[in-house]
């Protein structure tokens, strides 16, 4: 067999493994080949990788841009790429700071139990190593945006204005299974957080939603939830007497208008500003919707 011949086998088998390795994750590990395409994502658009070193351990952290400092904080189970549709739009105006959150992407710590005091420590040195000493503004989605509300409370000097999206520092009333067990009990967990109208999330996906809802970064952060009630602002919402803008995916039965609606009556300087037929994730599910309201809302001065 002539040497041309074995070489153009060698090629065409090593393709062929490839696309049947991307077909099998594609399949079995639908969120990890997300999480790699949207933070090649995140890349294309200008953001670089660094890393930031925390009391949690490394926090892997992408940043770009020109600016005021923008943080864009992401949700629970999520990871920094989950920005990435929103990121283009919003580079060209601000320095952005995309986070993996402690215990989530390929922050630290990459086991055990995820604490909130682990994701303050990640988010706090974040902020301290892009800050140069300013004001930032936070962005958070549903535990993102816990987590701005705690740290615009804790530190008020770092932040000059928080927008909150889909989520939020006092109690909610959903009773909600976030760690189903079966594909009726992801069927239900995605219809609480996606708008009726949005294409039907497939039978694989939901698969790979109760595996990770068995390992995933939810589900190690579920483990401490009975240490939580610590971490919220119930009662002390007053306390924050900075700029709060409660941008609401209008859709969301997970964390309803309702919750969103309470918060604004509790803070000294709230509006709320529904996104309408968006769920609980904005930024994946409706991001050029999302996107037009970040700008209209950063684009005024607090």
């Amino acid at each position: 067999m002539k040497a041309r011949t074995i070489a153009l086998i060698v090629i065409v088998a090593v393709i062929v493994g490839v696309a049947a390795t991307f077909a099998w994750w594609f399949r079995y590990r639908p969120f990890a080949v997300f999480a790699f395409q949207t933070r090649r994502a995140l890349g294309a658009a200008g953001l670089s990788r660094t890393t930031v070193e925390s009391a949690a351990g490394p926090q892997v952290v992408f940043r770009g841009g020109s600016g005021p400092v923008l943080v864009l904080l992401h949700g629970a189970g999520d990871q920094a790429g989950g920005w990435s549709r929103v990121v283009g739009g919003l580079v060209k105006a601000h320095t952005l700071v995309v986070p993996d959150l402690a215990g989530h992407g390929d922050s630290a710590p990459a086991e055990g139990p995820i604490s909130m005091p682990m994701l303050l420590d990640g988010v706090d040195a974040v902020i301290r190593d892009a800050s140069g000493g300013r004001p930032v503004t936070l962005a958070g989605n549903s535990l993102g945006g816990w987590l701005a509300m705690l740290v615009a409370h804790r530190h008020p000097e770092w932040v000059e204005r928080i927008v909150v999206i889909n989520g939020g520092a006092i109690k909610g009333t959903s009773d909600a299974e976030l760690l189903p067990a079966d594909r009726a009990g992801a069927r239900e967990l995605m219809s609480l957080l996606r708008d009726p109208g949005s294409p039907r999330v497939p039978d694989w996906v939901l698969d790979d939603v109760i595996r990770l809802a068995r390992v995933g970064p939810l589900a190690r952060f579920a483990a401490t939830r009975d240490t939580m009630d610590g971490f919220t602002l119930d009662g002390r919402l007053g306390e924050l007497r900075l700029p709060v803008e409660l941008v609401w995916g209008a859709s969301d039965r997970l964390m309803p208008l309702e919750y969103a609606e309470r918060m604004k009556a509790g803070l000294p300087d709230a509006r709320v500003v529904p996104i309408e037929r968006c769920g609980h994730v904005p930024q994946v599910e409706c991001p050029q919707e999302l996107l037009a309201t970040l700008q209209a809302v950063l684009g005024e001065r607090p």
